[in-house]
């Protein structure tokens, strides 16, 4: 593992700025969407099915699974993008969605949010200076065009962009891929955020490039203190750069963990076949790679019982039991006990009737 792995393993304590509670905690999170197929056809699209986990004070969570599995749709509702259609979204213990007037325009700036592609986020009709500059004029800060020009030159700098006197004068178009990601994390990080969402923040960068952004955050964090929601479809990078891991398939967490215990003895048969595909490092070794069959279902149309079980292996070796398709399973330890719902990431906990007999 590198040093990056090595020090987002350290892990830091998941109490709130006060000392009583997480940062962010989301309590049986439900988001929902009508999709129209035809004049009569309405049909209703579970993105997000009773998600519950926390975010501690200069934490990094990773949400992991294949695109269409609710990711995106969680981090959307966190961010008050989406509306919740069940459940809470706490920040700072307060539900996000009852946030209204000064009270939302101060959660917009601790609450901020990196896409995932920076060629779209950014104007190029905007300099470099001019596009961090617009979110101190927007939440009103920074006072004197003096100060804001301090503030922009110091975000630039902090997030590698030096010297910042010379890049502010630059267009988007004039940046690198990198550099263009780096942009928007200065865009943000110079409002002082305490929680930074980053939805796939380096899939449509270079390899070559990823490992400078997965370090910036790291840095920020060990700097700042910002606890990160970090969301990705590869398993490797959710490694690198997370304290938590939480495996996301059909709008539900399948398994929630630290790390290295997601990565080194997973738990669900889902999680088992995302580790089977991480690259192995070591010369001549080789890992078994395990293959599911078909494509995840539709949200519109969650299969009974565990959600997983049509493509599930340890299924078919079981011999297809019948719990598998009449009850649905709840997140719980190896023992199977439940967690406190107000602590709902505790430990090391798997949805999955089976975890104890796969082989």
């Amino acid at each position: 593992m590198t040093a990056e792995a090595t020090a987002a393993g350290a892990g830091p304590a998941t109490a709130g700025p006060d000392g009583t509670g997480p940062l962010l905690e989301l309590d049986q999170l439900v988001v929902s969407y009508r999709a129209r197929r035809g004049p009569r056809d309405r049909r209703l699209i579970r993105a997000v099915d009773g998600v519950s986990f926390s975010v501690g004070t200069g934490e990094i969570v990773a949400l992991v699974g294949e695109s269409g599995c609710g990711k995106t749709s969680i981090v959307r509702a966190v961010a008050r993008l989406e509306q919740a259609e069940a459940g809470r979204v706490l920040f700072r213990g307060q539900d996000v969605a009852h946030v209204r007037g000064p009270a939302l325009r101060q959660l917009r700036r601790e609450i901020q949010v990196v896409f995932q592609d920076p060629f779209e986020s950014l104007d190029p009709r905007l300099t470099v200076y001019d596009t961090v500059a617009e979110s101190l004029l927007i939440h009103r800060l920074g006072g004197t065009a003096a100060a804001r020009r301090d503030l922009v030159h110091d975000a630039l700098q902090q997030v590698g962009l030096h010297p910042a006197e010379q890049i502010a004068r630059r267009y988007p178009h004039q940046l690198s891929g990198g550099q263009r990601q780096r942009l928007v994390i200065a865009g943000a990080m110079v409002l002082g955020p305490d929680l930074l969402i980053a939805d796939e923040p380096v899939s449509m960068l270079d390899v070559s490039l990823r490992a400078g952004i997965l370090r910036l955050m790291l840095d920020l964090r060990a700097g700042r203190g910002v606890s990160i929601l970090f969301v990705t479809h590869d398993l490797s990078l959710a490694w690198l750069i997370a304290d938590r891991i939480a495996v996301v398939y059909l709008g539900r967490i399948v398994e929630l963990g630290r790390a290295d215990e997601v990565i080194q003895a997973p738990l669900h048969p889902y999680t088992r076949a995302l580790v089977s595909v991480i690259p192995v490092p070591e010369a001549g070794a080789v890992r078994e790679r395990i293959l599911l069959r078909g494509e995840a279902p539709s949200a519109s149309r969650i299969p009974p019982g565990c959600r997983f079980h049509p493509r599930c292996p340890v299924y078919q070796q079981l011999g297809r039991p019948d719990r598998c398709t009449t009850e649905d399973p709840a997140l719980a330890d190896p023992a199977g006990r439940v967690p406190s719902s107000t602590d709902p990431s505790g430990g090391h906990v798997v949805a999955c009737h089976f975890a104890k007999e796969m082989p």
